[in-house]
C-alpha cells in the first residue's frame, strides 16, 4: 500500500523539505492511495484513507465509513489549498473517538481534481458556468471508491454505516447525491453548500426527491453567520425545505447558523467534532 505524497500535490517553497516525508510521518493511521482511476471520469484522484484508533489492534472488527470531497484539505498540510490550514479531521476524529463520544469509523478522504472540480461537484449545468457532471462523479463513488474500500478495508454493511460529507460545493454535490442515492448514502454532511448553484436548483430537487424517500439521511447542515447574508438566507432556505419533506430537526436533521463562521478551512475543521458527534454518535 503506497504511502509516498503525490508528485502532483502543490507545496509552499518553505514546506518542501518536508515533502518527502510518508504520510504516516502526518499521522500514524493515514493510508494513502495515489491516482485512483475511474472509467467515468477523465482525471485519476488521491484518495486518504483515516483509519479510527484501535483499528489494527482488533483486526475483527468492521467500522462504518465517511466519505469526504476536497480531499487534499482534510489531512495533510502540505497538499492543503492554503498551505498548512486542513479541516484536522485526523486529530479531531482521534479526540471525539478516544473520549466516547463519537464511534471508531474509517474516513475517506476525495481529493477534487482542480480544474474539473467545478464540473464534478454540480448536479445540473449552469449556462453561464458550466459544470453538470455530478452523475459520473457519482458512478465513480458507487460503483467503484465504495467496492475499493470494501475490499481493501474492514467496513460494515448497510446504508445506515456509510456517510458522506464536504463543503462548499463539496456540500452541494453532497446533498444531492444523497438524496439521488438514498440507498447507498445514510449520513450527509453539508457544510456551507452551495445552495445558489443554477438558481438554487438544489432546492427543487429536495423538493422533487424529499416526498419519495421513506427512510431519511440523517442530514448534518451548516453555515457561518459571516459568509454573507444570501449564504445565510439561502441555507435557512434549504433547511425549512428539508423539515417541510419530512426532516426532523433535532432526529436526523441538524442545522446550525455557526456564530463568526467564515467559509474557509479553519472554519469547516471547527466544525468536524460537532458534525461527527451527530453523524456518528457513540
Amino acid at each position: 500500500m503506497a504511502t509516498q505524497i503525490s508528485a502532483q500535490a502543490e507545496v509552499e517553497p518553505a514546506l518542501l523539505s518536508d515533502a518527502a516525508l510518508p504520510l504516516e510521518a502526518v499521522h500514524p493511521r493515514l493510508r494513502f492511495h495515489p491516482r485512483f482511476h475511474s472509467q467515468f471520469l477523465p482525471s485519476d484522484r488521491d484518495v486518504t484513507v483515516y483509519l479510527p484508533p484501535g483499528y489494527d489492534e482488533s483486526p475483527e472488527r468492521s467500522y462504518p465509513v465517511l466519505y469526504l470531497h476536497d480531499g487534499q484539505n482534510l489531512f495533510d498540510p502540505r497538499t492543503s489549498f492554503i498551505p498548512g490550514r486542513t479541516w484536522q479531521v485526523a486529530e479531531t476524529a482521534d479526540a471525539v473517538i478516544e473520549a466516547g463520544e463519537v464511534e471508531p469509523l474509517i474516513i475517506v478522504g476525495i481529493a477534487n481534481t482542480g480544474e474539473n472540480r467545478l464540473a464534478e461537484y454540480t448536479p445540473t449545468r449552469d449556462w453561464r458556468l458550466g459544470g453538470g457532471d455530478a452523475q459520473r462523479y457519482s458512478d465513480l463513488l458507487t460503483h467503484e471508491l465504495l467496492p475499493y474500500i470494501a475490499a481493501n478495508y474492514r467496513v460494515l454493511e448497510g446504508v445506515q454505516h456509510v456517510g458522506l460529507g464536504g463543503s462548499s460545493l463539496g456540500g452541494l454535490v453532497t446533498l444531492y447525491l444523497g438524496l439521488r442515492h438514498p440507498g447507498v448514502f445514510g449520513r450527509l454532511a453539508a457544510m456551507s453548500p452551495s445552495v445558489w448553484w443554477n438558481h438554487k436548483a438544489i432546492v427543487g430537487y429536495v423538493n422533487e426527491k424529499g416526498p419519495q424517500i421513506v427512510h431519511k439521511p440523517r442530514i448534518w447542515l451548516d453555515v457561518g453567520d459571516s459568509e454573507g447574508r444570501r449564504t445565510l438566507a439561502d441555507a435557512e432556505l434549504l433547511e425549512r425545505r428539508l423539515r417541510a419533506n419530512g426532516w426532523r430537526p433535532g432526529s436526523d436533521l441538524h442545522y446550525e447558523a455557526v456564530a463568526g463562521g467564515t467559509h474557509d478551512e479553519a472554519a469547516w475543521a471547527k466544525r468536524v467534532g460537532p458534525m461527527l458527534k451527530f453523524l456518528f454518535p457513540n
